[in-house]
């Protein structure tokens, strides 16, 4: 009869740990800027990451598939800068290269699909362009 406990304590905790998973929001991860400051010009280097904020652990194989970078933290929205993905060998962290036309306030937006994840990540991270 013990063994029907200890099985039957077994087969709850599993179920308890599949449901905190199955209850994962998109509001469970955020992004995260590697450096807030950053070179204004062309060619300058973005760098986020992405981390499930219930463990505070990077997040692997999630797919970036649509950004936007503008100076809408300095009331200039409708000046966006030309930017494009880079390659990353660190788990979690998107890097970009951005035309920062000038210094000022920038917002990274993002979204992205996280596996396992049904609701789309959104972020913005701001970042501050120096001359």
């Amino acid at each position: 009869m013990s063994n029907f406990k200890t099985a039957l304590a077994t087969a709850g905790l599993i179920a308890l740990s599949a449901l905190s998973f199955a209850r994962a929001a998109a509001t469970d991860y955020e992004f995260q800027p590697l450096t807030q400051t950053v070179k204004s010009g062309a060619g300058s280097e973005l760098a986020v990451r992405l981390v499930d904020k219930r463990t505070s652990t990077p997040v692997s194989g999630a797919v970036v598939f649509r950004t936007r970078l503008d100076m809408s933290p300095d009331g200039m929205g409708e000046m966006e800068a030309k930017h494009e993905p880079l390659a990353s060998a660190e788990v979690g962290i998107y890097r970009f290269k951005a035309d920062l036309t000038m210094a000022g306030r920038w917002a990274l937006k993002l979204q992205a699909k996280v596996p396992g994840e049904a609701e789309t990540i959104e972020g913005s991270v701001v970042f501050q362009a120096k001359d």
